[in-house]
């Protein structure tokens, strides 16, 4: 087992792989920017090293840097953790030449899966199913003709991307010269690769994922599905697992899919191939994640396994830890981001200091955090803040404690997307299970203006909470409310608790 792990990353995760790290009694070591000179992860690492200002191309995507840490350090392995450099093959394969283990995959397995289009490929031999479309990035002017073909409404993907960058769907036929410029040039940006790749658009769909792990003496293992089909933008803001939508056999044929998928690339380590499933239940792949999944949680609470305890057990050469046949998925679980973005106006992201903490606590319900009181919220990195996750012997006992967990997260000084978060946990649609890929672009608009107005009561009311806090010398006398709306309760008892 290794010594002493270098944490290529900072917030939530950071602090998530640290604590694996401890719990293994492997020693931790931090990077940080200028700003994060504080941070929760630099405060919890057993050492911890400034990699510059910043902006993260000056800080955290600076392998060089990463890899002179390392060696000062005399960790014997890095952690991409996910963001920033974990998808990227040269970080593996500048650990490789400095001696340094890498916790993921191979540089050539990630290269493989990186470039969408010869993943699809790999896909298709192997007889994985994937979305109808091109296997190879387009010209311009073989477009229109491929997009007929195909069939509209079509979607432009960036060859080399992910993270929803570089995509454009397209309805009309005439509408697509401009999306196909719009997406390469944003992929170009993005990735610094123009080329631009057609699929089938498929609506509706639902997002579900399958989780791998695959160790160094050839067993892989598919880890059951997480339901990713709340976003925006597509981005995630919810999942869970399992999905209401996924029977036994399904999920049989999903994960011996995804295993077929990892071991066409040689994979090992941890990761998650991504599937669309139509209405039909057909499913379809979409691409495969190299890297440790920001919902790892959810699969951890259902399946009883540590993936990130995993991630480093394989890196050391040990085998995993269990069987396919030991898992076996227990109740379930749903994950909400918590994010510096404001739900009312666009999601745009959210900047400020955080005035006032309350993170839940109580029976099933885990905060996967990096917040304190005084932390600067900037600009410079993802708006990403906690990751709020609950297990529940049913779905609906999951998604009473999430609502009862949302109650209780009070976050003062900057938007979060709290409020959004709650209003689908009260949706009925959403509790009925009864959504797809397009529902918050269908629905928040809706649900938004059914709780806008308490969102302002709440707000104004958080900032007297963090204007009073530590003068408030009497008991506040009993509240009543008899409007039943625990919105107002909840904003009315935290204006007027004792701190």
């Amino acid at each position: 087992m290794f010594r002493k792990v270098l944490i290529a990353n900072r917030g939530e995760i950071a602090v998530r792989i640290i604590r694996a790290c401890h719990d293994l009694g492997i020693a931790a070591v931090a990077v940080y920017s200028e700003p994060d000179a504080d941070a929760l992860h630099v405060r919890l690492a057993d050492e911890a090293y400034p990699i510059g200002p910043a902006p993260a191309r000056e800080s955290y995507l600076r392998i060089e840097k990463l890899i002179e840490v390392a060696k000062r350090a005399g960790a014997d392995a890095l952690h991409p953790g996910y963001g920033f450099l974990a998808e990227n093959e040269a970080l593996p394969a500048a650990c490789a030449e400095a001696g340094i283990t890498f916790i993921g995959p191979s540089a050539e397995a990630i290269a493989a899966m990186g470039e969408k289009t010869a993943a699809r490929r790999r896909m298709h031999a192997a007889g994985v199913p994937i979305v109808p479309g091109t296997l190879e990035g387009v010209r311009p002017e073989d477009a229109p003709g491929l997009a007929e073909r195909i069939g509209y409404p079509v979607i432009l993907k960036a060859a080399a991307g992910g993270g929803g960058k570089g995509v454009r769907i397209v309805e009309r036929p005439e509408d697509l010269p401009a999306a196909l410029r719009s997406a390469s040039s944003e992929a170009l940006s993005a990735f610094g690769d123009g080329s631009i790749y057609l699929e089938k658009y498929i609506a509706p769909a639902r997002h579900i994922e399958i989780q791998i792990l695959a160790d160094q003496h050839g067993t892989t293992v598919s880890l059951g599905e997480r339901e990713c089909s709340i976003q925006r933008r597509l981005q995630k803001l919810i999942e869970e697992s399992p999905s209401v939508v996924v029977d036994a056999p399904l999920r049989q044929r999903m994960g011996e899919a995804a295993i077929a998928a990892a071991r066409a690339v040689g994979y090992v380590n941890a990761g998650t191939i991504e599937f669309l499933v139509d209405a039909d239940r057909n499913f379809y792949f979409m691409e495969m994640n190299t890297r440790l999944q920001v919902e790892h949680p959810v699969t951890e609470l259902v399946m009883g396994v540590d993936l990130v305890v995993e991630q480093i057990r394989v890196a050391a050469g040990l085998p995993l830890s269990f069987r396919q046949e030991d898992l076996q998925p227990r109740g379930h679980a749903l994950e909400c981001r918590i994010s510096a973005e404001d739900p009312f106006n666009q999601f745009l992201p959210a900047t400020g200091r955080i005035s006032a903490l309350r993170e839940p606590l109580g029976p099933g319900v885990r905060v996967d955090s990096s917040l304190y009181p005084g932390l600067e919220v900037t600009v410079n990195y993802d708006p990403l803040l906690s990751k709020l996750i609950v297990w529940g012997a049913t779905r609906e006992q999951a998604i009473q404690r999430m609502r009862r967990a949302l109650r209780e997260y009070l976050i003062v000084g900057v938007a979060t997307s709290i409020p959004f978060h709650q209003a689908v946990m009260a949706s009925e649609e959403f509790a009925r299970g009864q959504f797809d890929t397009g529902f918050v672009g269908r629905r928040w608009p809706a649900l938004a203006a059914e709780v806008s107005d308490d969102h302002e009561t709440a707000a104004l009311l958080a900032a007297l909470v963090a204007h009073t806090r530590g003068h408030q010398t009497a008991k506040p006398a009993p509240i009543r409310d008899g409007t039943g709306n625990p919105w107002k309760l909840l904003a009315r008892r935290e204006a007027l608790r004792v701190w």
